[in-house]
């Protein structure tokens, strides 16, 4: 294996490092419910129950709009799992570092070989939220 494809597994590795969502349960889950029916609320509608405190992470990449959309998506996701039909975003965050990967030099006899490090910069966006269920009839209207 040449150091340059050794290189680009170890960055296709880096690159691909878990994304999660954690909760805490903060009151009774509801049957699922799909997850296209999920609102997103900046403030909690009047009688709304709130079911879990939720954080979701994307997957590690350059800081792009689609990881944001993603760790969002997951906040999603895991709200309808609870039975939740809206989500209050409390806030969406970044927190990155370099990606370091290096190789190993050698000898033999009088052959050697040297290798080299690389330290990527890559981000891996936060969400966090408060998954609910808004009362039908107790949703805000719409603008």
């Amino acid at each position: 294996m040449s150091l340059r494809s050794v290189t680009l597994l170890l960055l296709a590795l880096a690159l691909s490092a878990c994304a999660g969502t954690s909760k805490v349960m903060l009151g009774q889950a509801r049957p699922p419910v799909d997850p296209a029916q999920v609102r997103i609320y900046t403030t909690p509608p009047p009688g709304s129950i709130e079911i879990a405190q939720l954080e979701s992470s994307s997957a590690v990449g350059f800081g792009t709009q689609s990881q944001t959309d993603a760790a969002v998506a997951r906040l999603k996701r895991e709200a309808a799992a609870l039975g939740a039909n809206g989500v209050i975003l409390m806030g969406v965050g970044s927190s990155g570092s370099p990606v370091g990967m290096s190789v190993g030099a050698g000898s033999y006899g009088r052959h050697s070989a040297g290798g080299i490090g690389i330290g990527i910069p890559t981000t891996q966006k936060k969400a966090a939220g408060v998954a609910i269920y808004v009362p039908p009839g107790a949703e805000p209207a719409q603008p």
